[in-house]
Protein backbone atom coordinates (compact mmCIF):
# COMPACT_ATOMS: atom_id res chain seq x y z
CA UNK A 1 0.00 0.00 0.00
CA UNK A 2 1.14 3.42 -0.98
CA UNK A 3 1.97 5.88 2.12
CA UNK A 4 -0.23 8.36 3.95
CA UNK A 5 1.25 11.15 1.83
CA UNK A 6 1.07 9.56 -1.15
CA UNK A 7 -2.88 8.48 -0.97
CA UNK A 8 -3.51 12.06 0.35
CA UNK A 9 -1.83 13.93 -2.54
CA UNK A 10 -3.51 10.90 -4.81
CA UNK A 11 -7.30 11.89 -3.12
CA UNK A 12 -6.47 15.77 -3.45
CA UNK A 13 -6.07 14.97 -7.60
CA UNK A 14 -9.56 12.49 -7.66
CA UNK A 15 -11.48 14.67 -5.73
CA UNK A 16 -10.85 17.82 -7.87
CA UNK A 17 -13.06 16.16 -11.02
CA UNK A 18 -15.06 13.73 -8.31
CA UNK A 19 -18.94 14.01 -8.78
CA UNK A 20 -19.36 12.48 -5.53
CA UNK A 21 -17.02 12.14 -2.21
CA UNK A 22 -13.85 11.41 -1.37
CA UNK A 23 -13.31 10.66 2.67
CA UNK A 24 -10.01 9.53 4.32
CA UNK A 25 -9.76 8.29 7.84
CA UNK A 26 -9.39 12.00 9.57
CA UNK A 27 -11.97 13.36 7.35
CA UNK A 28 -16.38 14.08 8.78
CA UNK A 29 -18.14 11.11 7.51
CA UNK A 30 -15.55 8.44 7.21
CA UNK A 31 -16.59 6.59 10.54
CA UNK A 32 -20.15 6.48 9.08
CA UNK A 33 -19.16 5.93 6.17
CA UNK A 34 -17.07 2.94 6.41
CA UNK A 35 -19.80 0.83 8.72
CA UNK A 36 -20.95 -2.02 7.18
CA UNK A 37 -24.79 -3.44 8.31
CA UNK A 38 -22.65 -5.95 10.11
CA UNK A 39 -21.29 -4.12 13.34
CA UNK A 40 -19.07 -7.31 14.05
CA UNK A 41 -17.14 -5.67 10.97
CA UNK A 42 -14.52 -2.98 11.71
CA UNK A 43 -12.64 -1.94 8.87
CA UNK A 44 -10.58 0.87 8.13
CA UNK A 45 -10.57 1.73 4.37
CA UNK A 46 -7.51 4.19 3.49
CA UNK A 47 -9.98 5.61 0.91
CA UNK A 48 -13.37 6.13 0.69
CA UNK A 49 -14.71 6.74 -2.78
CA UNK A 50 -18.53 7.69 -2.53
CA UNK A 51 -19.30 7.39 -6.22
CA UNK A 52 -22.34 9.03 -7.74
CA UNK A 53 -22.05 8.01 -11.32
CA UNK A 54 -20.15 5.76 -13.88
CA UNK A 55 -17.83 8.48 -14.13
CA UNK A 56 -16.80 8.09 -10.00
CA UNK A 57 -16.25 4.47 -10.51
CA UNK A 58 -13.81 4.32 -13.50
CA UNK A 59 -12.02 7.36 -11.36
CA UNK A 60 -12.04 5.95 -8.40
CA UNK A 61 -10.73 2.13 -9.57
CA UNK A 62 -7.97 3.73 -11.51
CA UNK A 63 -6.55 5.91 -8.89
CA UNK A 64 -6.80 2.39 -6.89
CA UNK A 65 -4.69 0.78 -9.49
CA UNK A 66 -2.16 3.59 -9.83
CA UNK A 67 -1.61 3.42 -6.21
CA UNK A 68 -1.37 -0.52 -6.59
CA UNK A 69 -3.80 -0.78 -3.22
CA UNK A 70 -6.05 -3.41 -2.75
CA UNK A 71 -10.57 -2.50 -3.76
CA UNK A 72 -13.31 -3.11 -1.89
CA UNK A 73 -17.03 -2.39 -3.56
CA UNK A 74 -19.76 -1.17 -1.11
CA UNK A 75 -23.32 -1.86 -2.53
CA UNK A 76 -25.96 -2.19 0.18
CA UNK A 77 -23.15 -3.37 2.89
CA UNK A 78 -25.56 -6.17 3.85
CA UNK A 79 -23.17 -8.64 3.01
CA UNK A 80 -22.32 -10.83 6.39
CA UNK A 81 -18.83 -11.48 5.94
CA UNK A 82 -17.87 -7.86 5.14
CA UNK A 83 -16.49 -7.57 2.03
CA UNK A 84 -17.74 -4.38 1.01
CA UNK A 85 -14.91 -2.57 3.13
CA UNK A 86 -11.44 -3.44 3.30
CA UNK A 87 -8.46 -2.47 5.61
CA UNK A 88 -5.90 0.10 4.03
CA UNK A 89 -7.23 -0.14 0.77
CA UNK A 90 -10.13 1.87 -1.20
CA UNK A 91 -13.44 1.32 -0.55
CA UNK A 92 -15.74 1.83 -3.96
CA UNK A 93 -19.19 2.80 -2.52
CA UNK A 94 -22.02 2.83 -4.92
CA UNK A 95 -24.59 3.99 -2.17
CA UNK A 96 -24.83 6.95 -3.43
CA UNK A 97 -25.71 5.84 -6.77
CA UNK A 98 -29.85 4.29 -5.69
CA UNK A 99 -31.78 5.66 -8.51
CA UNK A 100 -34.79 3.40 -9.88
CA UNK A 101 -36.87 4.31 -13.37
CA UNK A 102 -39.75 1.87 -13.72
CA UNK A 103 -41.06 1.31 -17.80
CA UNK A 104 -44.43 -0.09 -17.30
CA UNK A 105 -45.29 -0.61 -20.48
CA UNK A 106 -42.11 -2.60 -21.49
CA UNK A 107 -42.46 -4.02 -17.52
CA UNK A 108 -39.14 -3.34 -17.38
CA UNK A 109 -36.82 -1.89 -14.13
CA UNK A 110 -33.22 0.09 -14.13
CA UNK A 111 -31.92 0.69 -11.00
CA UNK A 112 -28.19 2.12 -10.28
CA UNK A 113 -25.43 -0.46 -8.06
CA UNK A 114 -26.06 0.95 -4.68
CA UNK A 115 -30.19 0.86 -4.75
CA UNK A 116 -31.39 -0.84 -2.30
CA UNK A 117 -34.60 -3.46 -2.32
CA UNK A 118 -36.34 -0.23 -0.51
CA UNK A 119 -35.88 1.60 -3.51
CA UNK A 120 -36.82 -0.35 -6.17
CA UNK A 121 -39.99 -2.08 -4.35
CA UNK A 122 -41.45 0.99 -3.72
CA UNK A 123 -41.36 2.25 -7.75
CA UNK A 124 -42.12 -0.89 -9.16
CA UNK A 125 -45.13 -1.16 -6.50
CA UNK A 126 -46.45 1.86 -8.19
CA UNK A 127 -47.11 0.08 -11.20
CA UNK A 128 -48.06 -3.13 -9.40
CA UNK A 129 -45.74 -4.58 -10.65
CA UNK A 130 -42.20 -6.14 -9.13
CA UNK A 131 -39.37 -8.74 -9.72
CA UNK A 132 -38.14 -11.47 -6.92
CA UNK A 133 -36.02 -8.91 -4.35
CA UNK A 134 -34.52 -9.72 -0.70
CA UNK A 135 -36.55 -10.40 1.97
CA UNK A 136 -35.18 -7.76 4.00
CA UNK A 137 -35.56 -4.27 2.58
CA UNK A 138 -32.15 -2.51 3.88
CA UNK A 139 -30.52 -5.25 1.25
CA UNK A 140 -28.43 -3.90 -2.03
CA UNK A 141 -30.05 -5.24 -5.04
CA UNK A 142 -26.44 -5.71 -6.67
CA UNK A 143 -25.04 -8.35 -3.90
CA UNK A 144 -28.33 -10.06 -3.53
CA UNK A 145 -28.90 -10.19 -7.31
CA UNK A 146 -25.00 -10.84 -8.51
CA UNK A 147 -25.10 -14.05 -5.89
CA UNK A 148 -28.86 -15.01 -6.25
CA UNK A 149 -31.69 -13.68 -5.04
CA UNK A 150 -33.81 -15.44 -2.94
CA UNK A 151 -37.30 -14.05 -2.14
CA UNK A 152 -40.86 -13.91 -2.00
CA UNK A 153 -41.91 -14.43 -5.79
CA UNK A 154 -39.00 -16.81 -6.49
CA UNK A 155 -41.63 -19.94 -7.28
CA UNK A 156 -43.05 -18.01 -9.87
CA UNK A 157 -40.82 -16.10 -11.38
CA UNK A 158 -37.00 -17.41 -10.09
CA UNK A 159 -34.58 -15.63 -8.33
CA UNK A 160 -33.52 -12.37 -8.47
CA UNK A 161 -30.97 -13.21 -11.03
CA UNK A 162 -33.00 -15.32 -13.19
CA UNK A 163 -35.42 -11.55 -13.98
CA UNK A 164 -31.70 -9.95 -14.96
CA UNK A 165 -32.17 -8.30 -18.71
CA UNK A 166 -28.99 -6.49 -18.70
CA UNK A 167 -25.99 -5.06 -16.72
CA UNK A 168 -23.94 -2.25 -17.19
CA UNK A 169 -20.07 -3.45 -15.91
CA UNK A 170 -16.78 -1.05 -15.10
CA UNK A 171 -14.27 -4.11 -15.43
CA UNK A 172 -10.65 -4.20 -14.15
CA UNK A 173 -9.02 -2.38 -16.49
CA UNK A 174 -11.75 0.65 -16.32
CA UNK A 175 -13.98 -0.04 -19.07
CA UNK A 176 -17.38 0.07 -19.14
CA UNK A 177 -19.46 -2.77 -20.66
CA UNK A 178 -23.34 -3.42 -21.36
CA UNK A 179 -23.56 -6.87 -20.87
CA UNK A 180 -26.42 -9.02 -21.75
CA UNK A 181 -27.37 -12.19 -23.75
CA UNK A 182 -26.41 -10.41 -27.21
CA UNK A 183 -23.53 -8.93 -25.93
CA UNK A 184 -20.40 -10.56 -23.66
CA UNK A 185 -23.15 -13.69 -23.48
CA UNK A 186 -20.22 -15.57 -21.72
CA UNK A 187 -19.90 -12.60 -18.92
CA UNK A 188 -23.46 -12.18 -18.56
CA UNK A 189 -23.90 -16.27 -17.74
CA UNK A 190 -20.98 -15.43 -15.05
CA UNK A 191 -22.73 -12.58 -13.59
CA UNK A 192 -25.54 -14.76 -12.84
CA UNK A 193 -24.42 -16.35 -9.44
CA UNK A 194 -21.00 -15.20 -9.89
CA UNK A 195 -21.13 -12.25 -7.65
CA UNK A 196 -18.64 -9.30 -7.39
CA UNK A 197 -15.86 -11.48 -9.23
CA UNK A 198 -15.99 -9.69 -12.44
CA UNK A 199 -16.59 -6.16 -11.95
CA UNK A 200 -18.13 -3.14 -10.66
CA UNK A 201 -21.83 -2.96 -11.56
CA UNK A 202 -23.32 0.33 -12.13
CA UNK A 203 -26.80 -0.37 -13.28
CA UNK A 204 -29.50 -3.55 -13.10
CA UNK A 205 -32.39 -3.98 -15.75
CA UNK A 206 -34.66 -6.18 -14.70
CA UNK A 207 -38.10 -7.77 -15.91
CA UNK A 208 -41.17 -7.12 -14.00
CA UNK A 209 -44.03 -8.61 -13.51
CA UNK A 210 -47.78 -7.98 -12.61
CA UNK A 211 -47.53 -8.74 -8.69
CA UNK A 212 -50.06 -6.68 -5.99
CA UNK A 213 -50.41 -4.33 -5.19
CA UNK A 214 -51.99 -6.57 -2.30
CA UNK A 215 -50.80 -10.22 -1.53
CA UNK A 216 -51.51 -12.88 0.86
CA UNK A 217 -48.60 -13.87 3.76
CA UNK A 218 -46.93 -12.95 6.93
CA UNK A 219 -46.15 -14.63 9.79
CA UNK A 220 -47.66 -17.44 12.09
CA UNK A 221 -46.27 -17.98 15.74
CA UNK A 222 -46.22 -21.49 17.39
CA UNK A 223 -45.23 -22.29 21.20
CA UNK A 224 -41.30 -23.70 20.87
CA UNK A 225 -42.86 -26.53 22.86
CA UNK A 226 -44.33 -27.72 19.96
CA UNK A 227 -41.87 -26.68 17.21
CA UNK A 228 -41.29 -30.67 16.22
CA UNK A 229 -44.89 -30.95 15.22
CA UNK A 230 -44.39 -27.16 13.72
CA UNK A 231 -41.07 -27.94 11.60
CA UNK A 232 -43.03 -31.18 10.28
CA UNK A 233 -46.31 -29.61 9.04
CA UNK A 234 -43.81 -27.18 7.23
CA UNK A 235 -42.03 -30.03 5.68
CA UNK A 236 -45.26 -31.59 4.69
CA UNK A 237 -46.91 -28.67 3.89
CA UNK A 238 -43.81 -27.51 1.04
CA UNK A 239 -44.55 -31.15 -0.47
CA UNK A 240 -46.95 -29.49 -2.29
CA UNK A 241 -46.92 -25.89 -2.39
CA UNK A 242 -47.92 -23.81 -5.97
CA UNK A 243 -45.75 -21.71 -7.91
CA UNK A 244 -47.29 -18.61 -6.18
CA UNK A 245 -46.15 -19.34 -2.43
CA UNK A 246 -43.65 -19.54 -0.56
CA UNK A 247 -42.88 -20.59 3.07
CA UNK A 248 -40.31 -20.59 4.92
CA UNK A 249 -39.62 -21.78 8.97
CA UNK A 250 -37.30 -20.49 11.66
CA UNK A 251 -36.87 -20.96 15.63
CA UNK A 252 -36.63 -17.54 16.78
CA UNK A 253 -37.82 -15.53 19.41
CA UNK A 254 -40.97 -13.43 19.74
CA UNK A 255 -40.66 -10.00 18.49
CA UNK A 256 -41.96 -8.37 21.49
CA UNK A 257 -38.47 -8.30 22.92
CA UNK A 258 -39.17 -11.14 25.89
CA UNK A 259 -36.97 -13.42 24.42
CA UNK A 260 -39.53 -16.17 24.21
CA UNK A 261 -38.05 -18.72 21.82
CA UNK A 262 -40.79 -19.89 19.30
CA UNK A 263 -41.45 -21.61 16.27
CA UNK A 264 -42.70 -19.92 13.49
CA UNK A 265 -43.55 -19.86 9.80
CA UNK A 266 -44.08 -16.55 7.27
CA UNK A 267 -45.37 -17.48 3.74
CA UNK A 268 -46.76 -15.22 0.35
CA UNK A 269 -48.79 -16.10 -1.83
CA UNK A 270 -49.07 -13.46 -4.99
CA UNK A 271 -51.88 -15.10 -6.59
CA UNK A 272 -55.04 -13.54 -6.81
CA UNK A 273 -56.26 -12.82 -3.93
CA UNK A 274 -59.41 -15.54 -3.31
CA UNK A 275 -57.05 -18.26 -4.51
CA UNK A 276 -54.30 -16.91 -2.27
CA UNK A 277 -56.53 -17.04 1.12
CA UNK A 278 -57.56 -20.08 0.52
CA UNK A 279 -53.79 -21.64 -0.24
CA UNK A 280 -53.07 -20.33 2.79
CA UNK A 281 -56.36 -21.57 5.66
CA UNK A 282 -54.15 -24.99 6.10
CA UNK A 283 -51.12 -23.39 7.35
CA UNK A 284 -53.78 -20.80 9.64
CA UNK A 285 -55.42 -24.07 10.89
CA UNK A 286 -52.94 -25.68 11.89
CA UNK A 287 -52.56 -26.12 15.69
CA UNK A 288 -53.47 -23.67 18.21
CA UNK A 289 -51.27 -20.34 17.06
CA UNK A 290 -49.80 -17.83 19.52
CA UNK A 291 -49.92 -15.27 16.57
CA UNK A 292 -51.48 -15.51 13.38
CA UNK A 293 -50.22 -12.26 11.00
CA UNK A 294 -51.21 -14.24 7.59
CA UNK A 295 -53.61 -11.95 5.99
CA UNK A 296 -54.17 -9.63 2.96
CA UNK A 297 -50.94 -7.25 3.02
CA UNK A 298 -49.12 -5.26 0.78
CA UNK A 299 -46.18 -6.15 -0.88
CA UNK A 300 -44.12 -3.51 -0.16
CA UNK A 301 -44.84 -3.99 3.57
CA UNK A 302 -43.89 -7.97 3.86
CA UNK A 303 -40.80 -7.09 2.22
CA UNK A 304 -40.24 -4.80 5.09
CA UNK A 305 -42.02 -6.97 7.45
CA UNK A 306 -38.75 -8.73 9.03
CA UNK A 307 -36.15 -5.25 8.88
CA UNK A 308 -36.42 -4.95 12.57
CA UNK A 309 -35.09 -8.50 12.79
CA UNK A 310 -32.01 -7.69 11.49
CA UNK A 311 -31.16 -3.64 12.54
CA UNK A 312 -28.11 -2.22 11.11
CA UNK A 313 -25.21 -2.51 13.64
CA UNK A 314 -26.13 -5.59 15.53
CA UNK A 315 -23.53 -8.24 16.06
CA UNK A 316 -24.03 -10.58 13.42
CA UNK A 317 -22.15 -14.19 12.39
CA UNK A 318 -23.86 -16.82 9.96
CA UNK A 319 -23.37 -20.49 9.28
CA UNK A 320 -25.31 -21.65 6.28
CA UNK A 321 -26.06 -25.22 4.08
CA UNK A 322 -28.48 -26.60 1.68
CA UNK A 323 -29.88 -29.97 3.21
CA UNK A 324 -29.93 -33.31 1.79
CA UNK A 325 -33.93 -33.22 3.37
CA UNK A 326 -35.41 -31.83 6.17
CA UNK A 327 -35.52 -35.11 8.09
CA UNK A 328 -37.07 -35.97 11.10
CA UNK A 329 -33.27 -36.10 12.89
CA UNK A 330 -32.34 -32.72 11.05
CA UNK A 331 -35.26 -31.38 12.82
CA UNK A 332 -35.07 -33.24 16.39
CA UNK A 333 -30.93 -32.03 16.14
CA UNK A 334 -32.25 -28.28 14.89
CA UNK A 335 -34.62 -28.47 18.40
CA UNK A 336 -31.89 -29.33 20.57
CA UNK A 337 -29.06 -26.96 18.85
CA UNK A 338 -31.68 -24.00 19.26
CA UNK A 339 -32.40 -24.91 23.25
CA UNK A 340 -28.63 -23.79 24.00
CA UNK A 341 -29.02 -20.06 21.75
CA UNK A 342 -27.08 -17.63 24.20
CA UNK A 343 -28.56 -14.77 22.03
CA UNK A 344 -32.67 -13.47 22.30
CA UNK A 345 -31.92 -11.86 18.24
CA UNK A 346 -30.87 -15.62 17.36
CA UNK A 347 -32.65 -17.56 15.07
CA UNK A 348 -32.58 -20.84 12.68
CA UNK A 349 -34.42 -19.93 8.89
CA UNK A 350 -35.51 -22.81 6.90
CA UNK A 351 -35.79 -21.61 3.32
CA UNK A 352 -37.67 -23.99 0.77
CA UNK A 353 -37.04 -23.16 -3.14
CA UNK A 354 -39.34 -24.60 -5.22
CA UNK A 355 -40.94 -23.56 -8.69
CA UNK A 356 -39.30 -21.70 -11.00
CA UNK A 357 -35.90 -21.96 -9.33
CA UNK A 358 -36.18 -25.46 -10.08
CA UNK A 359 -36.71 -25.31 -13.71
CA UNK A 360 -33.49 -23.66 -14.86
CA UNK A 361 -30.78 -26.25 -16.06
CA UNK A 362 -28.06 -26.04 -13.62
CA UNK A 363 -25.79 -24.51 -15.81
CA UNK A 364 -27.96 -21.65 -17.77
CA UNK A 365 -26.61 -19.89 -14.72
CA UNK A 366 -23.32 -19.52 -12.57
CA UNK A 367 -25.81 -20.28 -9.94
CA UNK A 368 -26.01 -24.27 -9.48
CA UNK A 369 -28.93 -24.59 -7.06
CA UNK A 370 -31.79 -25.20 -8.65
CA UNK A 371 -33.35 -28.51 -7.38
CA UNK A 372 -36.13 -28.29 -4.77
CA UNK A 373 -34.93 -28.60 -1.05
CA UNK A 374 -34.24 -26.50 1.93
CA UNK A 375 -31.43 -24.27 2.62
CA UNK A 376 -30.86 -24.00 6.31
CA UNK A 377 -29.40 -20.64 7.70
CA UNK A 378 -28.12 -20.32 11.20
CA UNK A 379 -28.04 -16.39 12.35
CA UNK A 380 -26.22 -15.54 15.74
CA UNK A 381 -26.83 -11.95 16.10
CA UNK A 382 -26.23 -9.84 19.76
CA UNK A 383 -25.53 -6.34 20.29
CA UNK A 384 -22.91 -6.86 23.30
CA UNK A 385 -19.55 -7.59 22.29
CA UNK A 386 -18.99 -9.40 25.76
CA UNK A 387 -21.71 -11.70 23.71
CA UNK A 388 -19.08 -12.31 21.32
CA UNK A 389 -17.56 -15.28 21.81
CA UNK A 390 -20.44 -17.16 23.03
CA UNK A 391 -22.76 -16.39 20.03
CA UNK A 392 -19.93 -17.53 17.59
CA UNK A 393 -18.95 -20.73 19.32
CA UNK A 394 -22.85 -21.61 19.45
CA UNK A 395 -23.22 -21.33 15.73
CA UNK A 396 -19.62 -23.26 14.92
CA UNK A 397 -20.99 -26.57 17.33
CA UNK A 398 -24.62 -25.93 16.19
CA UNK A 399 -23.25 -26.32 12.13
CA UNK A 400 -20.91 -28.92 13.44
CA UNK A 401 -24.12 -31.08 14.92
CA UNK A 402 -26.17 -30.39 11.50
CA UNK A 403 -23.12 -31.44 9.47
CA UNK A 404 -24.66 -35.12 8.51
CA UNK A 405 -27.52 -33.62 7.03
CA UNK A 406 -25.93 -31.41 5.18
CA UNK A 407 -25.85 -31.31 1.13
CA UNK A 408 -22.49 -30.23 -0.61
CA UNK A 409 -23.67 -26.99 -2.19
CA UNK A 410 -23.55 -23.73 -0.34
CA UNK A 411 -25.31 -20.09 -1.26
CA UNK A 412 -22.38 -18.06 -1.69
CA UNK A 413 -24.50 -14.65 -0.55
CA UNK A 414 -24.86 -16.26 3.04
CA UNK A 415 -20.63 -17.44 3.85
CA UNK A 416 -19.77 -16.00 6.40
CA UNK A 417 -15.66 -14.81 6.00
CA UNK A 418 -14.16 -17.90 7.72
CA UNK A 419 -15.34 -20.57 6.24
CA UNK A 420 -13.11 -23.81 6.07
CA UNK A 421 -12.59 -26.23 3.22
CA UNK A 422 -13.67 -24.60 -0.56
CA UNK A 423 -16.70 -23.25 0.20
CA UNK A 424 -16.56 -21.03 -3.12
CA UNK A 425 -16.08 -24.30 -5.31
CA UNK A 426 -19.34 -25.83 -3.27
CA UNK A 427 -21.23 -22.35 -4.01
CA UNK A 428 -20.82 -23.03 -8.04
CA UNK A 429 -20.14 -26.83 -8.05
CA UNK A 430 -19.64 -28.30 -12.48
CA UNK A 431 -19.83 -24.15 -12.93
CA UNK A 432 -16.96 -23.36 -10.59
CA UNK A 433 -14.55 -24.01 -13.79
CA UNK A 434 -16.40 -22.21 -16.29
CA UNK A 435 -15.83 -19.24 -13.94
CA UNK A 436 -12.31 -19.62 -13.66
CA UNK A 437 -11.92 -19.49 -17.18
CA UNK A 438 -14.44 -16.11 -18.06
CA UNK A 439 -12.49 -14.56 -14.48
CA UNK A 440 -9.17 -14.88 -16.29
CA UNK A 441 -10.62 -13.14 -19.75
CA UNK A 442 -12.08 -10.37 -18.04
CA UNK A 443 -10.25 -9.99 -14.43
CA UNK A 444 -6.70 -11.93 -14.85
CA UNK A 445 -4.83 -10.26 -11.84
CA UNK A 446 -7.50 -10.52 -9.04
CA UNK A 447 -8.15 -7.29 -9.24
CA UNK A 448 -11.82 -7.84 -7.71
CA UNK A 449 -10.79 -10.26 -5.00
CA UNK A 450 -12.17 -8.99 -1.72
CA UNK A 451 -15.37 -11.43 -2.39
CA UNK A 452 -16.45 -14.85 -2.02
CA UNK A 453 -13.31 -14.83 -4.45
CA UNK A 454 -13.03 -17.19 -7.53
CA UNK A 455 -10.06 -17.75 -8.65
CA UNK A 456 -8.58 -16.78 -12.45
CA UNK A 457 -7.94 -19.65 -13.36
CA UNK A 458 -3.95 -20.14 -14.63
Amino acid sequence: MGSTSVVAEAAAKLAASFKGQVLQPADSGYEDARKVHNGLVDKRPALIARCHGVSDVVAALDLARKLGIEVAVRGGGHNVAGRATIDGGVMIDLSPMRAVGVDAKRKTARAQGGATWADLNPATQEHSLAVTGGVVSATGIGGLTLGGGIGWLMGKYGLALDNLRAIELVTADGKVLQVDKQSEPDLFWALRGGGGNFGIATNFEFDLHAVGPTVVGGPIVHPIEHASDTLRFFRDATQSLADEQILFAALTHAPDGSGTPVAAMVTCHCGPLAEAERAVQSIRQFGTPMVDGVGAVAYEQLNTALDASFPKGALSYWKSHFLTELSDGAIETMIDCFARCPTPMGQFLIEHLHGAVTRVGVSETAFPHRKEGYNFLILAQWTDHADTTACIEWARETAKLMQPFFAAGRYVNYLDDDETGDPVRAAYGLNYRRLQQIKAQYDPTNVFRMNQNIRPLA
